[in-house]
């Protein structure tokens, strides 16, 4: 930077006016050709984006598999000491395709992996049944992790290079070897975070919140032996079908992406949690029916001041639910989707139930509305629910 400025003093002085000598004056102009010479250095021309070789490409797998392709699935199976049988269910639970006896297709990685699983049967940590199970949320999670990613970066490199979308794809594999290693370490540290985050939703709290639950209920509710009590929610984008129809792939893409940031931003900072995200629609629940309530009048306000997105319906129901394989089953869920239907864009519509949870708290404002025929629950009250006093739920 000192260079940059000397060399600006010179250009912007006349040299008739310094009182310098002539060697100085030489020794002056080179200092300031240096200097330039130091912003080509510091200052690079952005390097262009190739398609990865075969070399390449072949490098990056061996990266990834931890070594080269040099066994069958009968010696990867013999070598973790278990049955081809058994040893096909894990490689299907972790969703790899179906192999033949002669396809060299693993290494001495995937023997190790199979080897875990296969010791944690035998020392008596897990039946097969929940191995099998555990086992499939690891690979149908990572799957969509690494899907995510990969195309996250294809999108990043036609946006900062402003090549296609097939050259992105072409170009991406030369991109991703820097990357593996602070991703494989950024993955561990999330899973531990969320490991401690989910013992303590469904096992440590979990009588607490059964206990909560019981205001306003009788015990002869369908959702009555369900075992987590939940404030269950989702938001529907208003005309998510007709405006998709309209859209070219990059605006599309920009919708969906910004109404799943937004909705997972205010997810999280409710306390709550993101289940999953269904085209136009996201499934959330949290621990508390104030929390729920909270989550779902930002997320319609959110959406309602957003200039991009459409509106959106948003209906919250607080009850019991099963949760199995990453996801929430139970009437209380369905109760909320089918509440979602009947709600107005922009407005929030909760049930009796729920209502008499909020009642009391002027956070909170709470409008009857007439008796609808739900389809599967009869007749159902539902409650508007809208903003009382206080600020809500802050995003900053």
């Amino acid at each position: 930077m000192r260079c940059n400025k000397l060399g600006q003093r010179l250009s912007e002085r006349p040299f008739s006016k310094l009182p310098i000598k002539r060697d100085t004056l030489v020794t002056l102009t080179q200092q300031k050709r240096s200097c330039a010479s130091l912003e080509e250095i510091v200052d690079p021309p952005e390097p262009q984006l190739r398609p990865a070789s075969r070399s390449q490409t072949r490098a990056l797998e061996t990266q990834l598999l931890g070594g080269e392709r040099t066994l069958k699935r009968r010696d990867v199976a013999a070598g973790a000491g278990v049955s081809l049988l058994s040893a096909r269910k894990i490689w299907r639970a972790m969703g790899f395709p179906n192999l033949g006896d002669d396809d060299v297709a693993f290494t001495p990685r995937d023997q190790e992996a199979l080897g875990i699983v296969v010791k944690m049967v035998r020392e008596g940590l897990l039946t097969e049944e929940t191995a099998i199970s555990v086992t499939r949320s690891i690979g149908q999670m990572t799957d969509r992790m690494a899907v995510w990613q990969i195309e996250a970066l294809v999108e990043d490199l036609v946006a900062e290079h402003g090549i296609s979308d097939a050259e992105a794809r072409r170009a991406v594999v030369s991109e991703l070897p820097n990357l593996i290693a602070p991703l494989e370490e950024l993955l561990i540290y999330s899973y531990r975070r969320q490991l401690n985050a989910g013992i303590q939703r469904l096992a440590v709290r979990a009588q607490e919140g059964l206990a909560a639950s019981e205001l306003g209920r009788d015990g002869d509710e369908d959702d009555a032996p369900l075992p987590l009590a939940r404030a269950v929610g989702f938001a529907d984008m208003v005309s998510y079908t007709s405006l998709s129809r309209r859209m070219n792939e990059k605006t599309l893409a920009r919708l969906v992406q910004r109404f799943e940031n937004i909705c997972a931003e205010i997810i999280s900072v409710g306390g709550g949690r993101l289940v999953k995200t269904i085209g136009d629609e996201v499934l959330f629940n949290c621990e508390t029916p104030v929390a729920g309530a909270q989550i779902s009048l930002a997320l319609a306000e959110a959406m309602a001041a957003d200039d991009f997105l459409p509106e959106a319906r948003v209906a919250m129901v607080w009850g019991r639910v099963l949760s199995r394989l990453g996801d929430i089953y139970g009437p209380t869920v369905n109760l909320a989707a089918r509440l979602t239907s009947l709600a107005e864009p922009g407005t929030v519509l909760i049930d009796s139930v729920t209502a008499s949870a909020l009642t009391g708290d002027d956070r909170f404002v709470l409008t009857q509305l007439p008796v609808e025929n739900v389809r599967g629950f009869g007749e159902v009250s539902p409650v508007l629910l809208s903003r009382g006093t206080g600020k809500g739920l802050v995003v900053d």
